[in-house]
C-alpha cells in the first residue's frame, strides 16, 4: 500500500482525542494514531452505506458485502444484528441468487 500525506485543520478537542487514542492504543506517533482514527472511520461509514443500500433495495446482499468489504455470511450476520429487513419480495432473493453464482 503507498502511504500518501493528508494535512488537515482540526479543533483542539479533536488534536487531544487524537493524542489520548495514540497513548491508549500505545502508538509512536500522532500520525499512526490518525491514520488508524481515519481507517476505522472509513470501514464504519463503508458498512453503514452497504447496510443503508441493501435496505433501500438498491444493491443485492453479494453487492453489499463487498462494498462493506466483509465476508457475506460476516455481512448477513451484520444485517441480523442491525434487524435490517432486505427482503421486500422475491425479486431480491432472486438478485442475490444470481449474484453469488
Amino acid at each position: 500500500m503507498t502511504i500518501t500525506t493528508i494535512s488537515v485543520r482540526v479543533p483542539e478537542q479533536v488534536r487531544k482525542e487524537v493524542k489520548e487514542f495514540e497513548r491508549e492504543e500505545k502508538l509512536l506517533q500522532t500520525s499512526e494514531a490518525t491514520r488508524k482514527l481515519i481507517l476505522l472511520g472509513l470501514e464504519s461509514w463503508r458498512r453503514e452505506r452497504a447496510l443503508q443500500l441493501l435496505h433501500l433495495g438498491k444493491i443485492s446482499v453479494v453487492k453489499a458485502a463487498q462494498m462493506a468489504q466483509m465476508d457475506v455470511w460476516q455481512f448477513l450476520e451484520l444485517v441480523q444484528e442491525r434487524k435490517i429487513n432486505w427482503i421486500k419480495d422475491l425479486t431480491f432473493i432472486h438478485k442475490d441468487i444470481s449474484a453469488a453464482q
